[in-house]
């Protein structure tokens, strides 16, 4: 429970993001409760990976507030370092440091951040390089894994900070598609597992079987939320009926 005696851990409001002229994000509003996982779809440029990267102030809202785990966001470093340690980002790219072997890529955040010294932080690296998978890779370089083993490491990078809230944007859409499955599966044993989650992904297979709600964007706006039964079977809207009936291959 948060202060505000509920149990969203991520609440937006009246959300907007302008770039120039161009309006990225119009009026949104939603939560992420605790535990949940959800996923947002929608079509290139409707904005889903803006408003990702506004929950963690990568992207500074033009309008509107965003608040997490009870407190309202803002500018100020304290409170963005302190919020931001509580919330894991996982990109398209994998953003390894490329001289640096998997398992140091894993303990730099650790030992910067939260100062965890060098033995522990190579404890739980290790613990979420078995979660994912890839305990064997952990003294090679990022060049010398596979693109989705790399994905797998800048995940369990995220999970080592034991973050509050897991933000995934497009995880998958940089990898070959014999790789994609490798890391959907370490996501889905996430999701199994109670990991609050917000994902912005093209993988309805994923959506489907993953997510507790479904959100689906277009133009900045959100069209649609329900269920992936309900979003995928009874969708509501014409937007949704024309995006699903374009991408679904009944």
């Amino acid at each position: 429970m948060n202060s505000n005696g509920n149990s969203n851990l991520v609440e937006v409001r009246n959300l907007d993001k302008w770039f120039g002229d161009l309006q990225a994000l119009n009026d949104v509003s939603m939560t992420v409760e605790q535990g949940k996982v959800m996923v947002i779809i929608g079509p290139s440029g409707s904005g889903k990976s803006t408003l990702l990267r506004c929950i963690n102030f990568l992207e500074v809202p033009t309008d509107g507030e965003v608040w997490f785990m009870g407190e309202k966001m803002t500018e100020e470093q304290k409170s963005l370092n302190h919020h931001r340690a509580e919330i894991g980002m996982v990109f398209q790219s994998f953003n390894l440091y490329a001289h640096l072997t998997i398992l140091e890529n894993i303990t730099l955040a650790q030992r910067v951040v939260k100062k965890t010294d060098k033995k522990l932080a190579e404890e739980i690296a290790m613990e979420q390089l078995r979660k994912v998978g890839i305990a064997d890779k952990a003294d090679k370089l990022p060049s010398q894994i596979s693109g989705g083993q790399q994905q797998r490491a800048a995940i369990a990078r995220a999970l080592a900070m034991k973050p509050s809230l897991m933000l995934f944007d497009e995880p998958t859409s940089a990898l070959d598609p014999e790789m994609i499955k490798e890391v959907l599966d370490v996501m889905m044993l996430l999701a199994n597992e109670g990991t609050t989650m917000l994902i912005v992904t093209h993988e309805m297979g994923f959506a489907r079987a993953a997510a507790d709600e479904v959100i689906f964007m277009d133009n900045g706006r959100i069209v649609e939320r329900n269920t992936p039964d309900g979003l995928f079977n009874d969708p509501q809207n014409d937007r949704t009926k024309l995006f699903l009936s374009q991408i679904l291959h009944k």
